[in-house]
This record gives C-alpha cells, structure tokens and sequence, in this order.
C-alpha cells in the first residue's frame, strides 16, 4: 500500500499538480493540494511588495484551509494593508467579488489602512473589491457571500473603541451574509486557556474556546481547524505588538459552516 501511495504522489509530481506539506492540527504532516488558481493569486507580479511575508503568514496553507473558489463571493473583515485582499481578488477573478468591510470605528484608529484599500479598490487591476464602509454593529453584505474572512480583529469586536459589539449578535450578522454551507473563518491571537475575552483590549487577545463557543451559539456548525500559524513558544502574556513577538504570535484558525 505504501509503495502504491509513494508512485501516486509521484506521478502526480510529475504532471506538474501542485502538492504541498503543511502541519494539520494534529501535527502530523499532510500532503494536500494546491487549486492552480491559489498558485497563480500567490504569484501574481502586482502583489510582488508583499512576497516577503508569505512564508511567515502561510498564504498558501490560509487560501486551501479557507476553500475560496473563482467565481466567489468574499466579505473580509478589516483587511488592514490588503495583504490577503489582494490574493482573494486574484482567486475569485472577473465572475467572483470582494467586499472589504472597515468598520466606522475601526477606520477611524486606521486610517493609512483605509487609504491602501482605496487605492487597491480604485486599481483596474483589483475591480473586483468594493470597500463597505458600516457600523461595526451593523454588519451586512450587498448580497449573500460564500466565504466571510478575519484575520487578527475578531478580538476587536467588543472593544470599547468598538462600541463594544455583542460578539454573538455579531456572529449572527455573519451567519445572515452568508449563502447556506458558506464559511466563516477565523483567524487570531491566542490567550491563555480560560482567560474568555479577558484581554482583547489589553494584549489584544482572545482565547480560541470562547470563540467556538461564540461561533456556534449563531448556529454555525465548526467545519475544522489548522495549526500552521500556530507558535508553542509563545507564552500569551505578552501584548501582541511586542517586539519579542510581533509577527510570530500564536494563532488559532478556525472554520465554521453556515448549515445548508
């Protein structure tokens, strides 16, 4: 059975499908594969400025988990530089869409941020992103999305400078812009175990279990994890932005599905 196992992969080397390794959430090693399409998002020349970190942010391993598809629809949630905006616009092309969503009170605390996504937005190149500006205790889509993204501001959510949004009535906004089986995923900072929503306005963190709980309670139904952005050295006290950490913190990633 190995042996077979061993020529499949081989062969399917040689015919040039992209496989890659990556550790799953039981920290075994897996061999899955990479849509073309995820490849050529990843390669395009125009997001050439941000190759530097794919490697650190896993790109490639963060677009398999998420399932995006061409011809999607995306919400992204605070997308901050436009790193994975970028990539998105690239995976769902000319049939697909992307709304980049600030939220009033975020961008008020980010506005060199908002000034990138514009400028994304008004590119030819990325004419598939349309920026939503709303509320953050408002959130809605112009039409029903496939795939609803955060990465690293789920936690901000019930901040103060927030409004402090209820993190369920959130979750149920999302759950609402979302198509049956569409998917939400959520990536972020860990905290320590049992800490709850303790420290999101203080080291900018959140511990994973209150967000499945939070997740679910909407009536989403949790669809798996991968441990790729995950750091065991990191001890989850310090504040995120530490220079001792910055950039190498502990992630969850999480996916939940809206059922059909």
């Amino acid at each position: 059975m190995r042996s077979i196992t061993i020529a499949v992969l081989a062969a399917l080397s040689l015919s040039g499908v992209a496989l890659a390794q990556t550790p799953q959430a039981n920290h075994m090693h897996a061999v899955y594969y990479v849509p073309p399409y995820v490849r050529a998002a990843i390669s395009d020349p125009a997001r050439a400025q941000d190759a530097s970190n794919d490697a650190r942010r896993k790109i490639t391993d963060v677009m398999v988990f998420t399932q995006v598809k061409p011809g999607q629809k995306v919400l992204e949630l605070i997308p901050g530089s436009g790193y994975f905006t970028r990539v998105f616009s690239g995976i769902v092309g000319k049939q697909g869409h992307v709304y980049a969503l600030w939220p009033n009170e975020y961008a008020k605390e980010d506005a060199d941020n908002v000034t990138i996504t514009q400028k994304i937005a008004a590119d030819p190149h990325y004419s598939n992103v349309t920026i939503l500006s709303q509320p953050a205790a408002q959130l809605s889509a112009p039409e029903s999305v496939d795939i609803v993204f955060t990465s690293q501001n789920y936690h901000d959510y019930p901040d103060t400078f927030m409004g402090k949004v209820d993190p369920v009535a959130f979750d149920k906004q999302v759950y609402a812009a979302l198509k049956p089986g569409g998917l939400f995923v959520v990536i972020d900072h860990v905290a320590p175990a049992g800490s709850g929503m303790a420290d999101t306005d203080t080291l900018h963190r959140i511990d994973p279990d209150i967000v499945k709980k939070q997740v679910e309670s909407a009536g989403f139904v949790f669809a798996g994890e991968s441990s790729v952005l995950r750091n065991p050295s990191d001890p989850h006290t310090n504040k995120v932005f530490d220079a001792s950490i910055r950039g190498h913190t502990d992630q969850f990633m999480f996916k939940f599905r809206k059922p059909n």
